[in-house]
């Protein structure tokens, strides 16, 4: 069972708004430094999510090339 505080995973398109908007508010010079820091630790997780994501994508890009590719062989 999960909690209520347990967040369920962004989406892709989600994550990179999200990082998006954190490059805008460090490139704010207002910000403290504590703020720079917990927004450059999200920024590092979401990054890492979304490469993951891509990397994820690409291999089921390459898996579907490669079956339409036998298919194509076999006929």
């Amino acid at each position: 069972m999960s909690s209520a505080n347990e967040k369920e995973p962004l989406s892709f398109e989600e994550a990179l708004s999200r990082l998006e908007t954190i490059v805008n508010e460090l490139e704010d010079e207002s910000i403290t430094l504590d703020q720079s820091i917990e927004l450059y630790e999200e920024g590092i997780e979401l990054s890492r999510l979304c490469t993951e994501t891509l990397e994820e994508a690409e291999l089921r890009i390459k898996n579907v090339a490669e079956q339409q590719s036998d298919n194509n062989d076999n006929e």
